[in-house]
């Protein structure tokens, strides 16, 4: 049995089951989000090629979704609907847009986000990984977003490069005089160690008596491809054949500004990375358990879109997005279908087929944390916590709409079984396809011209889900 589900009294209620603890204690909450991660990158998704026993445990013992969606294709956006609890017809940063002197474009100032929704609990909050939505002193500042503590990289870009010359410490520059040009790739401050570790010290300084909410955005798997020199690598190198990914090098102006390094084994070193990220989570459960606060913690794993095809990944190989068409930057499946699992007070081993989204993940913790909240006005999403603690009432989506302003624009909106895409928004010959995602999840069978009405039904809910935003444009050249 879960120990989380059997730490605490059991007591039925309204058809589920909660623990007294979980009543009468706010819980933490830990939400891990990969970087790149496809859905099938893990192996209680069906990874084949190497084992990731750390995440699977979560999954074992908590709950695994089937049918949850990303916020979009690529990462900022993503996040952004994540962190508002909009979706990218909405949510007001909806692309990758670098902006000088570094970072990308900035969450407005009187956008409300999860951190705020935290704080208003009296929950201490942090972020430890990659931010991408507002360089420092700018309003998406995290310390604006009512982030409390921040480590890692503000810029996105930066975040390419595993070694790079400096990270943040909130509004402090953290210069990593070791990863000079000259030193070989492979050796200095690997940044995710480093991020790591800061991440344990600060579970290290929390109590059960003040509530905190730790989003953990890692960087891994994301391209470039590299690892430390370690047991890791050692063990994934020889195991699969290889061909040689021709990078940046020293001299490039791109080397550790954005530009991924040459890697000469990319399978054994992307299977490295994706172990290393199962390690760091095995590590945060140790600390947690250490500390006494893993019994009242809520673990989320998730991953920002589907799989990369960059720096010398290769998701065929690693049948990175199991059945689905697509990869990051499509809105088909396999760019937009993550892997979800949430540890907590759950029934061990429970699959869940709910249709879900990154937008539903604020109101769920605005729920959590007062359970007598309501619905907030302009949110896209819905509480899950009707889902979790097995009560009945889960309200399900109407619909999903998705967007994502580059490759001349794309939209997609699921309803149902029913799944419409329009590509090429921008282009001269804008087209639609429509697929039926429960016969045919791979989205090989475009039924446009058999289903009309569905076709002109879901162009509807296209055309009113997305509302303009001048500064990410979908139907304009920005």
């Amino acid at each position: 049995m879960n120990n989380k589900f059997a730490a605490g009294i059991l007591c039925l209620g309204m058809g589920g089951l909660v623990t007294v603890q979980a009543q009468q204690q706010k819980p933490n909450v830990v939400f891990i989000l990969a970087d790149d991660l496809g859905y099938g990158d893990l192996g209680c998704y069906g990874q084949e090629k190497f084992e990731t026993p750390n995440i699977d445990r979560l999954a074992q013992d908590g709950m695994r979704f089937t049918q949850c969606y990303s916020g979009t294709t690529v990462s900022a956006p993503s996040r952004s609907c994540l962190l508002t609890g909009m979706h990218s017809g909405h949510t007001p940063v909806r692309g990758n847009i670098e902006l000088d002197p570094e970072g990308q474009f900035p969450l407005p100032a009187s956008t409300h986000t999860i951190f705020h929704t935290f704080k208003e609990a009296g929950y201490k909050t942090s972020a430890f990984g990659k931010w991408g939505l507002g360089f420092v002193g700018t309003s998406g500042d995290p310390r604006s977003q009512g982030c409390d503590r921040f480590y890692g990289f503000n810029c996105q870009l930066l975040a390419h490069s595993y070694y790079p010359d400096h990270l943040w410490d909130n509004d402090q520059r953290v210069t990593l005089d070791d990863n000079v040009l000259e030193v070989e790739y492979g050796k200095g401050t690997y940044a995710p160690d480093l991020i790591h570790s800061k991440a344990l010290e600060y579970l290290d300084s929390m109590t059960a008596d003040e509530p905190f909410f730790m989003w953990y955005p890692t960087i891994l798997p994301h391209a470039e491809l590299i690892v430390p020199e370690d047991s890791i690598i050692k063990h994934y190198r020889g195991k699969f054949p290889e061909v040689a990914y021709k990078g940046t090098e020293p001299g490039n102006p791109a080397f550790r500004q954005g530009g991924y390094c040459t890697q000469l084994q990319p399978h054994a070193t992307f299977a490295a990375m994706v172990a290393r990220l199962d390690m760091y989570v095995g590590q945060i459960v140790a600390k947690l358990k250490e500390k006494g606060l893993y019994d009242n913690t809520i673990i989320i794993f998730s991953s920002d879109n589907g799989p990369h095809m960059e720096g010398g990944a290769d998701p065929d190989f690693f049948n990175s997005n199991g059945i689905y068409r697509g990869y990051k930057r499509d809105l088909y499946e396999g760019g937009i279908r993550v892997p979800m699992i949430v540890s907590w007070h759950i029934q061990a081993g429970t699959e869940t087929d709910f249709m879900c989204a990154f937008w539903d993940m604020l109101p769920t913790f605005r729920q959590i944390t007062n359970p007598k909240a309501k619905p907030v006005e302009g949110e896209d999403g819905v509480s899950l916590l009707p889902l979790l603690t097995g009560k009945k009432g889960q309200q399900e989506h109407e619909y999903l709409y998705f967007e994502f302003q580059e490759l001349n624009g794309r939209q997609a909106v699921r309803k149902g079984n029913w799944k419409l895409l329009h590509m090429n928004v921008r282009g001269e010959r804008p087209y639609y396809e429509l697929y039926n995602i429960a016969a045919d999840p791979s989205e090989r069978h475009n039924l446009l011209d058999e289903y009309p009405e569905i076709t002109e039904e879901l162009k509807a809910i296209m055309q009113s889900g997305h509302v303009d935003n001048p500064d990410f444009p979908l139907f304009e050249k920005r």
